[in-house]
């Protein structure tokens, strides 16, 4: 009988850590000072910021003829960044609830950061519908409120108004599948504070939490349940966006490749903007050794999964129109890939479905350097993949008198990278006030994942509950 000596897999947390010093690592960001980078980043973010925030301001005064939006294409910018920010959304929930029921060790070191870039994602992209209503404060006649309030009651055969559902879903789960899991560790701060202030205040979010065996077995159970809501919301969300333009019948939108090529694009997308916060968080705020080589190597292969889907999409949307035999449906895309937006058809292609194919390789897919720079390249792809479905589908019509290219306006400009401040914002005062590390979660697979202490169970050696090794007596 031939005996075969099964591989151990790459450890998930390095160096000869304890559990003590798991907590210093992680506590450390929230009770010191900050460094330089951190300022000099959010200086920054609070530029931009405070840029969008004045042109939202003028938006919202003057009335949205201040985009650059006109008689053809009446809906470009504003949807475009709609639904690439509800995309950005998607890693978190994924990672947390999908990963969570397939018990994947692997998520622990990156739910948090991914579930608070959800929650902020989700927040930015539920600021372009309300802007695109142009009269801000009628906003409450998206809710079905009972007529007395003067309004009649809402559209319900209308897909913007599912995404009203949807999105308001998806982010109450998502807050408080976030909070949930902060609350052990709100509770581990709460015992290190040492201002009064800091404690009271941790003590109260930390919901009186002793870590006992019934605070935990409870925090097991409402994970389970908040994972399994949450996870037909990650198909379901992206599904309900793609409808918007899925239920018309405008040539190019029309399609039932939508809802399934939207929650890939949308994953692919999310995953990107977790590599791109990871990698900067672990170098900022020293969490090597736990946000590792492999965790990176892992987002990679989903990426590059959810890229191919997409480029499937992409091709089998280009198959189709040809053989419809529906010319206007072939003219949208021929005019797609030769029109007047041939350049971002092509930065669409090459970002989203060439370059994620660079992962095959091992060596590549384990390059920090390299995946910052794709991750970042993902999603610019991804930004422009939805300026192509929305703008050169509508900019030219059936009537050619009325055909229209579309310019932004700086107001345009100004909102979009108004957003991505308030995004860096909201993030970077996230890594100040909350672990960013599931701290407690990262304990229970330290037996099971460390470095150190799986090379003591490959020398057959015998690990007590506080590290301390000891040799079996076999």
């Amino acid at each position: 009988m031939h005996h075969v000596e099964s591989q151990i897999r790459e450890p998930l947390i390095l160096g000869k850590k304890t559990y003590h010093e798991i907590t210093e690592d992680v506590c450390r960001p929230v009770e010191g000072k900050a460094n330089k980078m951190w300022y000099m980043m959010f200086s920054l973010a609070t530029l931009l910021a405070l840029w969008g925030l004045g042109c939202i301001c003028y938006t919202v005064g003057v009335g949205i003829g201040v985009w650059g939006l006109n008689k053809t294409v009446d809906w470009a910018w504003d949807i475009t960044n709609f639904v690439w920010w509800v995309g950005i959304g998607h890693a978190g929930t994924l990672i947390s609830a999908v990963l969570l029921l397939f018990r994947q060790r692997w998520r622990m070191a990156i739910n948090r950061s991914a579930e608070a870039m959800t929650i902020f994602a989700v927040i930015m992209a539920a600021l372009f519908p309300l802007l695109h209503m142009g009269r801000i404060w009628l906003a409450y006649w998206v809710l079905p409120l009972p007529n007395q309030f003067g309004s009649l009651w809402v559209n319900f055969n209308s897909p913007l108004l599912w995404d009203v559902f949807a999105i308001s879903t998806y982010f109450s789960v998502s807050l408080v599948f976030w909070y949930i899991g902060l609350i052990p560790d709100f509770a581990t701060i709460r015992d290190r504070a040492v201002k009064p202030l800091s404690k009271k205040v941790y003590s109260i979010l930390s919901f009186g939490w002793s870590g006992s065996a019934k605070h935990w077995n409870r925090f097991e159970e409402v994970s389970l349940v908040l994972a399994g809501l949450a996870t037909p919301l990650v198909f379901s969300v992206h599904s309900i966006v793609s409808m918007d333009f899925a239920t018309s019948v405008i040539p190019g939108w029309h399609t039932t490749i939508f809802p399934p090529y939207f929650v890939a694009g949308a994953v692919f997308s999310g995953f990107a903007m977790v590599c791109t916060l990871m990698i900067v968080m672990r170098k900022v705020l020293h969490l090597e050794a736990y946000v590792t080589i492999k965790h990176i190597e892992y987002m990679n292969i989903i990426i590059m999964l959810t890229g191919s889907m997409v480029g499937v999409a992409y091709l089998s949307e280009l198959f189709i129109s040809w053989y419809s035999g529906v010319e206007y449906e072939g003219y949208a895309f021929m005019n797609r890939a030769t029109g007047w937006y041939w350049w971002s058809y092509a930065l669409m292609m090459t970002c989203n479905v060439v370059s994620p194919q660079l992962m095959w390789v091992k060596k590549w897919r384990r390059n920090i350097v390299l995946t910052f720079f794709m991750s970042i390249v993902v999603n610019i792809g991804m930004w422009f993949e939805r300026f192509v479905i929305i703008v050169t589908s509508i900019h030219r019509d059936y009537v050619p008198s009325s055909w229209n290219l579309f310019h932004p306006t700086f107001v345009d400009i100004g909102l979009f990278l108004g957003t991505i401040g308030i995004f860096f914002v909201l993030f970077l005062l996230y890594s100040r006030v909350f672990p960013v590390l599931a701290l407690n979660e990262v304990k229970t697979i330290l037996r099971t994942t460390g470095e150190s202490q799986l090379k003591q169970l490959q020398a057959g050696e015998h690990i007590d509950v506080n590290g301390n090794g000891s040799k079996n007596g076999h």
